[in-house]
């Protein structure tokens, strides 16, 4: 159950990073700046922010098998409607659809994980489905420049749109809910307003806004970096891009591990993740020595660092809604809580576009090396550490 969530995570970060790849031919052929760029990028991240709000509820209402269908249609669709882009206009109207299916990914991936997991296998059960975001960020650069390089950026975009379809066929004939989870699924969902009434949601939420976005950063304008700043060109960018993506996919796996073992060990669950999270937050910091180094190589080797970071801490982020709330819920939690990441990655993504245009890459490193401690800094002080603090029982029965 659990690999079919990192397939379809697999598949979306495919679908997200093709543009990505494909950027530096896409801005010639539009004449795109980087402001023009960036607002691209946003109108998808303004998309996601919105629909990060209604598919976890959806998702929750319909069930897993149907909700996480219906999320990866839509944005296999959408991708393959990219080929009719003739300009930046028509480009980021594509990318708006595409963000409203992508958003669902996240709220299905983490109620598979609800169902089927108990709480000192979930940090983990997260990484290994969230690993799929990494690997095809890994298998974007050099499939999409080959295939642009061969055939055209059009192509790139269909034929990637034509997997999610691919996993639709093995997805609805396998997926089943547990027995163990049925009763509780099949409870009421408490409404989008009630939950974010509830300190932990609101809290989870702002906390998100200032980690997420590094993520962002790195997919959307890392390949504008290697050739803007240290003039790779679209070979060159197929072949080394992929490896901060690489090495960041081990972050997935040893953030669940270092949370399940302060589990293990006797630690809180709550103080447990969040002691993962802040441990991860640091290692981003990597990103500002990233910038500043002389070489290529070793820029590319800090940011992978950087982005093992990341995906460290989202291990024990992904895990936290499941901790504290029923399945019936969790989804519901997740999607709302990501409508931060979506608000913040589409400002600090019209941020970047107006720094790098009018300023240089420096700032914009060093911005995403140190937001990330902000999200701890929330989580700690704000954020509950155990359920019984999150949430009163008679709260989600409503």
């Amino acid at each position: 159950m659990i690999s079919l969530a990192f397939w379809a995570t697999l598949i979306n970060y495919l679908d997200r990073q093709t543009l990505s790849v494909a950027a530096p031919v896409l801005r010639e052929q539009f004449h795109m700046t980087s402001v023009t760029y960036s607002n691209v990028v946003s109108a998808f991240l303004l998309a996601y922010t919105i629909m990060n709000g209604v598919s976890g509820t959806l998702i929750d209402r319909l069930g897993t098998r149907l909700g996480y269908a219906l999320c990866i249609a839509w944005w296999s669709a959408a991708s393959i409607l990219h080929v009719f882009a003739r300009g930046a206009l028509s480009l980021g109207i594509f990318r708006f659809l595409l963000g409203a299916g992508e958003a669902g990914n996240w709220p299905a991936a983490i109620r598979i994980v609800a169902e089927w997991f108990p709480e000192r296998e979930r940090a983990l059960a997260s990484g290994i489905f969230n690993s799929g975001s990494a690997a095809g960020a890994i298998l974007a650069p050099p499939i999409v420049a080959w295939i642009l390089l061969s055939f055209g950026w059009r192509y790139a975009f269909a034929g990637i749109g034509v997997l999610g379809f691919v996993w639709l066929a093995f997805w609805w004939p396998t997926y089943r809910t547990p027995l163990t989870a049925t009763a509780e699924v099949s409870e009421p969902v408490p409404g989008p307003l009630a939950l974010f009434r509830m300190r932990f949601v609101w809290s989870f939420t702002v906390a998100k806004i200032f980690l997420d976005p590094v993520w962002y950063f790195y997919i959307f304008w890392f390949p504008e970096y290697l050739k803007n700043a240290r003039h790779f060109d679209m070979a060159a960018i197929g072949t080394y891009g992929w490896i901060p993506f690489l090495v960041a996919g081990s972050g997935n796996i040893l953030g669940g591990m270092v949370s399940g073992h302060l589990v293990r060990r006797g630690m809180p669950v709550g103080v447990a993740r969040k002691t993962s999270i802040s441990l991860f937050a640091l290692l981003m910091l990597a990103a500002i020595p990233a910038v500043l180094a002389p070489s290529a190589a070793a820029a590319i080797a800090w940011v992978s660092v950087a982005m093992t970071g990341y995906t460290g801490a989202l291990a024990s982020m992904l895990a936290l809604p499941a901790d504290l709330f029923p399945k019936n819920a969790v989804a519901s939690v997740y999607g709302l809580a990501s409508m931060g990441s979506g608000f913040g990655g589409m400002v600090f993504t019209l941020i970047t576009g107006w720094v790098v245009q009018n300023y240089s890459w420096i700032p914009v490193f060093c911005g995403f090396g140190v937001i990330p401690l902000i999200c701890a800094t929330i989580l700690w002080t704000v954020t509950p550490h155990e359920a019984r603090s999150a949430i009163a029982p008679a709260a989600i029965s409503r």
